[in-house]
């Protein structure tokens, strides 16, 4: 594992747990060597003060309940084992103004995004967060806690969020596939029914070239009829009139 990247939440220094510097069979238990401290060499130092029991009782219940709230940061490096725990150390005014600027560093150099749904923002605002719990629960513990519960109902919120937006975008998933698929058979029965219409508009074509072709014969018939038909009656006449002619020639000498 690499070292964890920076952070906005303060970190005591890396502490070595554990080191294992033998090689090991496949089946063998790791072996784990205490550190041991550096021989003084310089000049011995003054002994510590003595603190009254009440303050190391106090500091030990809030690093108690830091590394409650914030559990230490483990990993291994170069087959080594390194803690670091969060900070007890009370924080001053200076302190809040630099997290300040350190996160809109973080913000602009990361390249967060201002609005909408960006990782980077929240990820770099929980850091934020949780440095202010850190501050916060050094001062009180209380009200360390109460932010925690804040924090945590936060989370939760957040993560119902989530869960339903991936739910809503499976579900629109589901919905453009089933529309693509309708989709797919609305364009085959449009294809069909054009198919259809093509087929339905040729007989239409040869019905009405029959029917142009019909009317053009019985026309054409007629008229040769009407031709006929004139041309008997005239026949007709003439007939009658020479009939007329002749009945009348055949009359008149009688008279």
């Amino acid at each position: 594992m690499i070292p964890p990247a920076d952070s906005l939440l303060k970190y005591d220094n890396p502490v070595l747990v554990s080191r294992n510097t033998e090689k090991k069979s496949p089946k063998a238990r790791p072996l784990k060597v205490a550190p041991q401290q550096p021989a003084m060499t310089g000049p011995v130092p003054p002994p510590p003060k003595p603190k009254t029991p009440s303050a190391d009782t106090n500091k030990q219940q809030t690093e108690e309940i830091l590394n409650a709230i914030l559990p230490p940061r483990e990993w291994m490096e170069t087959n080594q084992l390194w803690v670091q725990q969060v900070s007890s150390t009370p924080c001053t005014r200076m302190d809040v103004v630099h997290l300040q600027e350190q996160l809109d560093l973080k913000l602009q150099q990361r390249q967060a995004r201002e609005t909408g749904i960006c990782p980077v923002r929240r990820e770099l605002y929980s850091q934020c967060f949780d440095e202010l719990i850190r501050q916060v629960t050094i001062n009180c513990a209380e009200r360390g806690l109460l932010l925690l519960r804040v924090r945590d109902e936060i989370r939760m919120t957040i993560a119902a969020y989530q869960t339903l937006y991936e739910s809503s975008v499976a579900f629109g998933m589901r919905k453009a596939l089933q529309a693509e698929q309708g989709k797919s058979d609305m364009e085959k029965r449009i294809s069909d029914l054009e198919n259809e219409k093509r087929d339905l508009e040729r007989q239409v074509n040869e019905q009405k070239a029959k029917c142009e072709a019909i009317e053009k014969r019985e026309t054409e018939r007629r008229q040769v009829e009407e031709k006929k038909h004139t041309e008997e009656i005239q026949f007709l006449k003439r007939t009658n009139q020479q009939l007329k002619a002749q009945l009348e020639g055949i009359i008149a000498p009688k008279k």
